[in-house]
């Protein structure tokens, strides 16, 4: 695999979605057999991004082992992956067939943005922790950041106009963990709209929302990817509940994040921090009453992990309605 740390040859997820998107959509796979249009889709991928279109695909895991994806042929709305868990770094092309047979759309997530996708509790999620909420209303576990990170943050960062939440992070433009704290931490007390307990996603966009502005960006943008505020690094949770769902991703990896490298420090996803907002609901009104601030490299150390998480062998999960339309 090429890997992130490699910006000359790697592409970055939204630009592979743009190049697939602008060179596959359209191709007709009218008559042909599943297993047919599944190889004419792949070979097209391979002439989107340059590469020979090999005679035969090997049975590699994943099949694009250099940029790190594998490629779905979906007409379906229920995504199937046999025989394999969820990588939660792996990039999946998922690519949506028409009513004409011809490619409509495609999307490229990573198993990590996939494993969220599932609402029917048929895929187990493999990293779950417990809050305990205690005395304190705001608790920052850590006082400082990670080793690696330390040197890239600072305290008063005046963010320039053009920062957005979605950017890719650089040195000098992220608050310290200790700053991140301190502004957050005003958020306390504050109500927004419930969008009702089976709205989750909508609670999280709108804690986002206030969360975007309370660190001073000038717009709200959210492309569904890992950390939410990937600018500053920055991973939200909200909780209703002591259980914290974390998806694929275990905070305290030493694997490398898909980002840049920063003044030729390759981000890892233990120097992730985490803001984990407790709150209550009375059914019209989320109201926050906790926070707590952590990286990822100590999050165990205030939340204990859940043991035994496993995924199924078989993977089944409904694509949400507007998948495509992100």
């Amino acid at each position: 695999m090429i890997g992130s740390d490699n910006p000359h040859l790697w592409i970055q997820t939204p630009e592979l979605e743009r190049i697939l998107t602008n060179e596959i959509v359209g191709i007709s796979l009218k008559e042909l057999p599943l297993r047919t249009r599944s190889k004419v889709v792949k070979e097209h991928v391979c002439l989107a991004l340059g590469y020979q279109v090999p005679s035969k695909f090997a049975r590699t895991q994943p099949r694009f082992v250099g940029q790190d994806f594998d490629v779905y042929v979906q007409k379906s709305g229920n995504l199937q992956i046999w025989n394999e868990e969820l990588d939660p770094e792996r990039r999946y092309v998922i690519v949506r067939v028409g009513e004409d047979d011809a490619v409509a759309a495609v999307r490229v997530v990573t198993g990590n943005e996939l494993a969220a996708l599932d609402r029917t509790g048929a895929l187990t999620q493999k990293y779950q922790a417990r809050l305990d909420v205690g005395q304190e209303t705001a608790e920052l576990v850590v006082q400082t950041d990670t080793e690696g990170l330390c040197g890239l943050v600072m305290e008063g960062v005046e963010l320039p106009l053009s920062a957005m939440p979605i950017s890719n992070p650089e040195a000098f433009q992220m608050f310290s963990i200790v700053e991140i704290f301190h502004r957050l931490r005003s958020l306390i007390g504050m109500s927004f709209a419930d969008a009702g307990s089976d709205q989750e996603r909508n609670r999280g966009a709108a804690l986002q929302r206030i969360v975007c502005h309370c660190l001073g960006y000038r717009d709200f943008l959210d492309d569904g990817r890992y950390p939410d505020i990937r600018h500053q690094l920055l991973e939200l949770k909200l909780q209703t509940s002591p259980t914290i769902d974390l998806g694929l991703v275990c905070p305290d990896s030493t694997a490398h994040l898909e980002v840049p490298s920063i003044a030729r420090y390759e981000v890892k996803h233990c120097d992730v921090r985490y803001a984990i907002f407790y709150a209550k609901s009375d059914g019209k009104e989320v109201t926050l009453t906790n926070l707590f601030v952590t990286t990822g490299e100590m999050f165990f150390s205030r939340f204990p992990r859940f043991e035994g998480n496993v995924l199924n062998k078989k993977l089944q999960i409904p694509l949400p309605g507007g998948f495509f339309d992100n």
